[in-house]
């Protein structure tokens, strides 16, 4: 293939795959089938193609980053105490499992403790759509479920962002010195929440033709601004979406205006670069072989301790919802990734982060074609399921 009949092939795929998955009524599948299309890809795709798209994958990563802290609506202390008493447990349990499997693997402490925290967490957005009409939960089920979810991700989020190397060294002072560092962005994107939530508000409601433009562009503005003052642009793109999860407009949240770029175009191009990553011939190997035995043995054990310990809520099925965890993986793959030397052990956890994905979505209930939007993401019926998380 040459370059414009692979940037063809691109187009076509992120107009027809998340239609084709929303129909099927497995949304959250779209992400997924962007990272196999980049594996296959790769042996077609040449330097040029492949320089473009981890360029643009960048900011697609940024916008995912973003879109991460716009699914998480923290609850009230009392109920993320409630939370936090079985997401804990849930995933501290399931370490040893998965440092065990990436000492199989051949994976150094440093790449083991990050794949833990990736492999243990779960993407929100991804189990929306199953969670949301999951035949097998009571009300009163499905809200714990939803915390619960929010919870493992954001868990998720800040052990990547301390990193690995500070979990390897314990409470030393460059522990305290990166959490020290999270802290500050946090307060700092917190200080001038208000000001930028009033930009958005003022883009969402006077401005038509070029709304889903400005908002991407205030999003890398804010990220840049953040790097520009020390703080990671990922970092600063995570607690922006965080902090401006409540901003809506006729029933809308910014991912459905900021979509047709985000989801639509720069993140689909932020999972194809993954893939493009993973040589074809890794799947077949050793490598593939151990993840997609990693990702079976973790299944099986959340289906041992929601049966026999540490029981989620609903049905025997339940356990399932917090299996899709994709989008996380991504994010601790991606820093493997930045580093030639550990190359390998960002194939091992992508690929175990895609089975597991697949395998739970696929083994979930289909939902309606009205339970998310197309990538799998938090749609507008999601702000309303947040008053079962009070503000």
């Amino acid at each position: 293939m040459n370059d414009i009949e692979v940037i063809i092939a691109l187009l076509l795929l992120f107009m027809a795959v998340p239609d084709v998955c929303r129909r099927l009524g497995r949304p959250a599948l779209a992400f997924p089938a962007f990272v196999v299309f980049g594996i296959v890809l790769g042996p077609l795709a040449s330097a040029g193609v492949e320089t473009m798209l981890h360029g643009a994958g960048v900011v697609g990563f940024l916008l995912l980053l973003f879109q991460v802290g716009l699914e998480i609506d923290l609850p009230q202390p009392r109920e993320l105490r409630a939370a936090a008493s079985f997401a804990v447990p849930w995933a501290l349990v399931q370490y040893p499992v998965v440092l065990m499997l990436t000492t199989v693997a051949g994976l150094g402490l440093t790449e083991s403790l990050l794949a833990a925290a990736a492999l243990t967490g779960v993407s929100v957005g991804m189990s929306y759509p199953a969670w949301k009409n999951y035949p097998g939960l009571a009300e009163g089920e499905r809200g714990r479920i939803l915390r619960i979810l929010i919870v493992l991700e954001a868990m998720t989020i800040i052990l990547l962002a301390v990193g690995a190397p500070a979990l390897e060294a314990g409470l030393s002072w460059f522990m305290l010195l990166r959490l020290g560092g999270i802290a500050l962005t946090l307060l700092l994107v917190a200080r001038f929440a208000r000001h930028v939530r009033q930009l958005f508000q003022v883009i969402l409601e006077r401005t038509t033709l070029w709304r889903t433009h400005l908002l991407v562009l205030l999003v890398l503005v804010v990220c840049a601004a953040g790097e520009r003052l020390g703080l990671a642009a990922a970092k600063t793109a995570f607690f922006l979406g965080l902090f401006m999860s409540r901003t809506e407009h006729e029933g809308k949240g910014l991912e459905e205006y900021a979509a047709p770029v985000s989801e639509r175009f720069l993140i689909p191009i932020f999972f194809v670069s993954l893939g493009l990553r993973v040589e074809w011939a890794t799947v077949g190997s050793l490598t593939g072989l151990s993840a997609l035995g990693a990702a079976g043995l973790l299944v099986g054990v959340r289906q041992v301790l929601h049966r026999r310990w540490l029981r989620v809520g609903g049905d025997q099925r339940a356990y399932l919802l917090l299996c899709p965890n994709l989008t996380v993986v991504a994010l601790g793959t991606s820093r493997l990734m930045e580093s030639p030397t550990t190359a390998a052990a960002a194939s091992w956890l992508l690929l175990t982060g895609l089975f597991t994905t697949v395998f739970a979505i696929a083994s979930l209930p289909a939902t309606r074609k009205d339970s998310g939007n197309r990538s799998g993401a938090l749609s507008p019926e999601a702000a309303k399921a947040k008053p079962l998380i009070p503000a």
